[in-house]
């Protein structure tokens, strides 16, 4: 289970032997591909909504900023490229065609002018089924939301067999809503009630039967990965491991933190949006030698619909089981409190535990790309991830959160040393100093140790 490298451990079920088929995992994975996307390559046309008023307005960033995000967006997908763009002022957002009739004119004039354009990406959380139609014969391209676009980029980021697993059931939304627009066309057509060869079921029913017995292998194999992630939680409670889950808005440096915490060579993190989709854990050292384990997370993003976090779900377990969070944010980025009032809301809409809401440790990465720099708060921790600025005032936050949230204590206990009293110690707890060894072969050894932990100590020397 453990694999050491530069003093820094990588547990992933997925290097545990399993009787998980691949070649399933990638059937389910390849089959139906919702987007419609088809070509490796797309050059993009974005246009941005800016909502005027009403429930959809944004108040905590701008029409400019969202634009520079739907770029970024764009621009992880390789070969795919941005060929023009637009912010276009509306205050009918929920219209079918989202803009009022002098606007959309003008945006569908401006789109077919544009001729090397094969996709337009309009940057809106999600489109109704009609919507997408509607638009996609005004335009005569294909039409593109967030869901369906961060969708594809994690299919093309996908490595795993649970992140192809958990990207294929967030698929299931759209397949269902293009299966409804289709049969929709079909009745248009005088085509879509027709029954199977004599089987009682119309081609609706059929497909949405398939549909449901694809979502129900999907989660059936998503249940058994899930079995073997609890497998790997409970060896690592009993290791007693204090665990801590690295969360943060998508590329604000989670894991070149979780590096510089842990020495692990072997991380390459990436300046891109969602480089990492899969949850990993990271052995590293605090000041006291105590062992932690850095949980790796998935990043998040803002306007993107429940049925995606949903999906990552099982993989976010860990973090519902973590001692600790530790919360990344870019204090670079010019969006830096829409991004944290984002990430907190997707913790509380996941029914995080109370008590790890209150355990949360605020850190402003990327301090030295801001001249001047000054923590408004005494309760957040400033570094650079990058050049290794704070990390040792932030091991040292750490540590006094560890002991304050998972009940361990120091102590001062008198040991044998003719006895397996202090190699036990080395082992089930984080030894500190082995003062005062007298002639009597006895040493006062200075622990961290769990409740737990001490209670089997005294179990198992007689220790009064």
């Amino acid at each position: 289970m453990f694999k050491s490298k530069n003093h820094s451990t990588e547990i992933n079920p997925e290097e545990e032997e399993d009787e998980i088929d691949e070649a399933e995992i990638e059937e389910l994975f390849q089959q139906q591909i919702p987007t419609g996307i088809g070509k490796e390559d797309h050059r993009i046309f974005i246009v941005h909504p800016d909502v005027k008023w009403g429930s959809r307005k944004q108040y905590l960033t701008t029409a400019a900023l969202q634009m520079d995000e739907a770029v970024g967006l764009v621009n992880t997908l390789h070969k795919w490229s941005v060929v023009e763009k637009i912010i276009l002022s509306t205050k009918t957002p929920e219209n079918k065609r989202i803009f009022g009739k002098g606007n959309f004119q003008t945006l569908t004039e401006k789109i077919r002018a544009t001729p090397e354009v094969t996709a337009v990406f309009v940057n809106v959380e999600r489109l109704l089924p009609s919507s997408e139609k509607d638009l996609q014969e005004a335009w005569g391209v294909k039409v593109l939301d967030r869901y369906s676009l961060v969708l594809h980029i994690f299919r093309c980021n996908a490595r795993t067999k649970e992140a192809k697993l958990q990207i294929s059931l967030a698929e299931i939304p759209l397949l269902r809503s293009r299966l409804r627009n289709e049969i929709a066309n079909l009745d248009q057509q005088g085509g879509g009630s027709r029954y199977i060869m004599g089987s009682g079921e119309t081609l609706y029913e059929m497909q949405q039967r398939l549909l449901k017995e694809r979502e129900l292998k999907i989660r059936s194999t998503l249940e058994r990965l899930r079995k073997k992630r609890h497998l790997l939680r409970s060896l690592r409670k009993h290791k007693d491991f204090p665990t801590i889950s690295v969360m943060g808005y998508t590329n604000c440096g989670k894991t070149t933190l979780i590096k510089a915490l842990t020495g692990d060579a072997g991380l390459q993190p990436k300046d891109q949006l969602f480089a990492t989709l899969d949850v990993t854990v990271h052995a590293g050292q605090l000041p006291s030698h105590m062992t932690v384990l850095f949980v790796d997370t998935i990043g998040f993003l803002s306007q993107l619909p429940h049925q995606l976090i949903d999906s990552f779900s099982a993989t976010l377990e860990d973090v519902m089981h973590s001692d600790l969070i530790i919360h990344v944010r870019d204090i670079s980025h010019p969006e830096t409190v829409n991004q944290k009032v984002n990430v907190l809301n997707v913790l509380k809409n996941l029914q995080i535990p109370e008590r790890l809401l209150n355990s949360i440790i605020e850190v402003h990465n990327k301090i030295d790309l801001i001249e001047g720099y000054e923590a408004s708060d005494p309760e957040v921790t400033p570094i650079s991830a990058l050049k290794q600025h704070g990390l040792d005032v932030l091991k040292e936050k750490i540590e006094e959160a560890v002991v304050k949230y998972t009940g361990k204590q120091t102590m001062t206990l008198k040991v044998q040393l003719n006895t397996p009293q202090l190699a036990w110690l080395y082992k089930e707890a984080t030894v500190q100093a082995v003062d005062d060894v007298g002639d009597d072969c006895t040493a006062n050894v200075k622990v961290i140790i769990s409740q737990a932990a001490y209670g089997r100590y005294r179990k198992r020397f007689q220790v009064t």
